[in-house]
């Protein structure tokens, strides 16, 4: 099966707007043809001019030629103008709508699969991606059509006068496409990848680092102590000097040539008149000389479109990375759930396919209690968790609600099934009541006020402006991190889904506020099948079980009392937690 190219790719996302694309290639090459019109003029009034000379009083043409060169100069930028416009209006709606299509696939994928990307890759992708296509098509394409029908009109300019000065004119042309083909070949392509791949890890580590930026300034770290940014940033440095050396040369020389036409120009006529001048070869002459720079800047015009291509072939290629991911399998209709109890059996699970995260790994939560999952960082206690929404599936072992697979639950019940408190919680750029609303939107004021209310957040919404109308994020309010978790709180309240997940929901608290969030907590798990994973073992303690996971296994499990009396790995982490929080800055006298 033929591969489709590039354009006609992006042509299947223009609809009826593709035909505005096809008409800007063609305004496009007829402002070309029309842009050398002028130069026919000029060479009438030259011509003019060397024949009555000195008697230019004599000359009846000029004025005419004049303005009939300024008139189609004119016309050929009016022909330009409207060639963009009707290019600008595809490409914006091309991009738009490749936006769109990536956007929708994004959202149909398992989380994990958007936090394995990262999110500044995959914000470049999506935005700056899709932009180079803009330029290409509003810019680009047209630009080709006219660089292809200026050649053509130049070759007929070029032998109608003087086909010797015309020959002349094409040498330093070719040596020109020879060194810019040899500049812009597959291994251009090859250095245009690594060059946005080394663009698209700064991009990514740039971002992790800003989030970082709290943890930094805590701790009174510089740049240094993120090594996976500063490295990104050297490794693109570093690209960047070795391949600007590289090419150096080459461009040295195709400047030249392309800037030397004149060389050729004047060496061929010095040969061509070495019997004498003619007014008519003067004349032929200093018609080249005049139009010849044109053939530099449309070569100029070929190579950076060559380029261009090459970023729209390899940002095409990175749309299709998130394109070519598959969303998981989904049921038609959903098997009759029986309660809210949680089974995971023979969990099996590896990121890479090849070290695994989870060995084996069954655990079962009746309807209505509350489990912890404990241990060392690492361990797996994330991951048991992302498979019950199904933000990944295991490699084997079934994860169960009700005693239905969750591949059998469709995405949509699944999500209205499961609620899920991020260790981070993002809130987006609106109002507390809007935010809040997300987690059911067809919620009334009045059952988001009381969602606000049992989760503790009487408080926030007293010192804020406008209440619950309060827009948190840029130029509105901004919040404490265990503020934010109270408001996430709000939002599962309110959505009312019987299973309810904790991530480290409790990370980011002060004391006073991580009061107010286990009260919230408290009131967020009655009747609720809750899975919790903590650091902070007080937390734990009144949870009907807790598992202590260990590298990708559960290694202990039981009550609290239980796990504490024993001489275990949960008795151990707990003896170093009340050290810990015994620790005090004292006060030298």
């Amino acid at each position: 099966m033929k591969k489709q190219s590039n354009l006609s790719r992006l042509l299947g996302y223009a609809g009826s707007h593709k035909y505005l694309t096809y008409a800007s290639w063609v305004l496009s090459a007829f402002s070309a043809l029309l842009a050398l019109v002028p130069y026919w003029y000029i060479w009438q009034v030259m011509g003019e001019v060397l024949e009555v000379a000195p008697e230019f009083g004599k000359a009846e043409n000029l004025v005419y030629n004049g303005w009939m060169a300024v008139l189609f100069a004119v016309i050929a930028v009016l022909v330009y103008i409207a060639g963009l416009m009707c290019s600008h209006l595809g490409a914006f709606r091309i991009a738009t709508n490749l936006r769109i299509a990536t956007m929708e696939h994004i959202i149909k994928l398992p989380m994990g699969a958007a936090e394995e990307f990262g999110s500044g890759k995959l914000r470049k992708i999506v935005n700056e991606s899709s932009g180079a296509t803009e330029t290409y098509l509003a810019h680009q394409l047209p630009d080709r059509a006219g660089a292809i029908a200026t050649p053509c009109g130049l070759l007929v300019l070029l032998f109608v006068f003087d086909w010797r000065l015309g020959l002349l004119s094409l040498v330093p042309v070719l040596l020109g496409f020879l060194i810019m083909m040899a500049m812009t070949g597959a291994r251009m392509q090859q250095k245009m990848k690594e060059y946005q791949n080394a663009l698209d890890d700064m991009s990514n580590e740039a971002v992790e680092y800003v989030r970082g930026i709290p943890v930094v300034k805590t701790f009174g770290q510089t740049i240094f102590s993120f090594k996976k940014f500063k490295g990104s940033i050297d490794r693109y440095q570093k690209w960047v000097i070795a391949y600007t050396k590289e090419l150096r040369a080459p461009m040295m020389f195709y400047t030249a040539a392309i800037n030397g036409v004149f060389v050729f120009l004047i060496a061929g006529a010095l040969i061509i008149t070495r019997d004498g001048v003619t007014t008519e070869f003067l004349l032929n002459l200093i018609f080249y000389i005049i139009i010849t720079p044109i053939i530099s800047v449309t070569l100029t015009k070929i190579m950076f479109q060559s380029e261009n291509a090459m970023i729209v072939e390899d940002a095409l290629q990175r749309i299709d990375s998130v394109l070519n991911l598959q969303p998981l399998s989904e049921a038609n209709r959903t098997k009759e759930r029986k309660g809210s109890d949680l089974e995971l059996r023979h969990i099996r699970f590896s990121y890479d396919g090849e070290k695994e995260v989870l060995r084996d790994i069954s655990l079962t939560v009746p309807a209505g209690q509350t489990i912890a999952l404990v241990g060392p960082s690492g361990g797996g206690k994330t991951t048991m968790a992302n498979l019950i929404p199904r933000f990944f599936d295991p490699q084997s072992g079934r994860v169960l609600i009700g005693g239905v697979d969750v591949k059998d639950i469709p995405k949509e019940t699944l999500m209205n099934t499961v609620s899920f408190v991020f260790q981070n919680s993002r809130l987006i750029k609106a109002s507390i009541l809007e935010n809040v609303r997300m987690g059911r939107p067809e919620a009334t004021r009045e059952e988001v006020l009381e969602a606000l209310k049992n989760a503790q957040c009487g408080d926030i919404i007293e010192k804020l402006p406008r209440g619950v109308d309060t827009v948190i994020g840029t130029k509105g309010v901004y919040l404490s991190g265990g503020e934010q978790q109270r408001i996430a709180i709000a939002r599962v309240m309110l959505k009312n889904a019987p299973i309810v997940i904790l991530d480290e929901a409790t990370a980011f608290a002060d004391p006073d506020n991580e009061a107010r969030v286990q009260a919230a907590y408290s009131n967020l798990s009655k009747g609720k099948t809750v899975i919790m994973i903590a650091h902070r073992l007080s937390t734990v303690a009144n949870v009907d079980k807790i598992y202590v996971v260990k590298d990708g296994a559960i290694a202990e499990s039981g009550t609290f009392g239980e796990l504490k009396a024993m001489e275990g790995i949960f008795s151990s982490m707990w003896k170093n937690y009340q050290t810990s929080v015994q620790w005090k800055v004292s006060k030298e006298a």
